[in-house]
């Protein structure tokens, strides 16, 4: 490794260091002293010998710049995603790290603008992840040798609680909608469909003999406009549709050709939450008591009411469409409750099934004369 060179500049001392990159350039950087540009030179033999050598012009690109590339390279994105992305990008990255290069973004410094973010700690969540996404990205491009904005720290998000409708209030819900939403509310409640995936949900999707219904597509407002795409994760399901909704489904849709959607506006167009929201459901849960009640929350209502009819975590993970049965549990599982005592009277009654002679209480004969002899002897 080559010592750096004095030099004068401007009628001060300083020190070059040159250099060669990975693929035989050469390259020179000054300092205001000897020893920073011996440490400089020994981090670029280090990052050439460890293979993380970035080429310091290619992480001269701003963040504006680089951010409109990285969402150009985002092919699988949401059509609702790639707008929030755009948003995020539009109103907190582009106004304070618009002009700065990839080069000049510091973990110190995107610790202080993300404390500094004046809005909900899950807006700011969302914010981080957008930067560090795209930041991620240059360390993938080369641009840079790792990503500043990992082990930010971020404001705690509180979860909201809760509600979950039980059948009498989803039935009372239904009826306060009126007639245009009443099925509406029903199907979601009963479903746990998105909003989106309801509204796209095509006739010939449904089938009545076997009473499943086939998700395979979302409709959301995109800059206004209803955009038709993939569900959420990209994955088709099948979800079950119990049998008290199929006779109202059937007669909803008669008429109707394959390729129509089941749920319309007046005017035949995709039915939008807001507008349910606004002119309906608003009301509706007011009149039954649960006010600011929102779409989603009948599918969190769907959730529960399967999961007290008995759902086994993985039924009810393939009915909501999430990608794991650990995501499920960690929205619902405090739902399952403590079902260690159905699982230990399962194994009494199995156990006395496959050894015959049942004693009273549903054990095998002697064991209730065997426990009581054992408390007996530990008094």
């Amino acid at each position: 490794m080559p010592a750096p060179e004095k030099v004068l500049r401007g009628g001060r001392v300083r020190w070059r260091a040159r250099y060669y990159d990975p693929s035989g350039q050469r390259h020179s950087k000054t300092f205001p002293t000897a020893a920073e540009a011996s440490r400089f030179l020994a981090g670029v033999q280090h990052a050439k010998i460890t293979g993380s050598y970035v080429d310091p012009n290619r992480s001269r690109v701003t963040l504006a710049e680089w951010a409109g590339q990285w969402l150009d390279s985002k092919l699988n994105l949401a059509p609702k995603t790639r707008e929030r992305y755009e948003g995020i990008i539009r109103a907190h990255i582009v106004p304070r790290w618009g002009k700065v290069r990839l080069s000049n973004v510091t973990h110190g410094e995107l610790q202080r603008w993300i404390a500094s973010i004046d809005a909900a700690p899950a807006t700011v969540t969302k914010v981080h992840r957008v930067m560090s996404m795209l930041l991620a990205y240059a360390v993938a491009d080369d641009r840079l040798a790792k990503n500043p904005a990992e082990r930010i720290s971020l404001p705690r998000v509180q979860q909201a609680e809760r509600r979950y409708l039980t059948h009498t209030q989803v039935a009372e819900l239904a009826e306060f909608c009126g007639p245009g939403y009443r099925l509406v509310v029903l199907f979601l409640a009963y479903t746990g469909l998105r909003w989106g995936e309801m509204a796209a949900l095509r006739v010939g999707m449904v089938d009545f003999l076997r009473r499943r219904v086939m998700v395979a597509e979302s409709v959301t407002p995109v800059h206004g406009t209803m955009t038709f795409g993939p569900t959420k994760g990209h994955e088709r399901r099948a979800v079950p549709l119990p049998r008290f909704l199929v006779e109202d489904l059937a007669g909803h849709v008669a008429g109707k050709s394959g390729d129509d959607l089941v749920f319309t506006s007046l005017r035949g167009t995709a039915l939008r939450s807001q507008t349910f929201q606004r002119v309906a459901l608003t009301r509706a849960a007011e009149s039954l008591g649960v006010p600011g009640f929102h779409p989603h929350e009948l599918r969190h209502t769907a959730a529960s009411l399967a999961i007290a009819s008995r759902a086994d975590v993985k039924v009810v993970q393939q009915m909501l469409g999430h990608k794991s049965a650990v995501m499920t549990l960690d929205q619902y599982g405090h739902l399952f409750g403590d079902r260690l005592d159905i699982v230990a009277d399962a194994m009494d009654t199995a156990r006395a099934a496959a050894l015959g002679s049942v004693a009273s209480g549903g054990y095998p004969a002697g064991t209730a004369a065997a426990v009581v002899e054992l408390n007996s002897g530990r008094k």
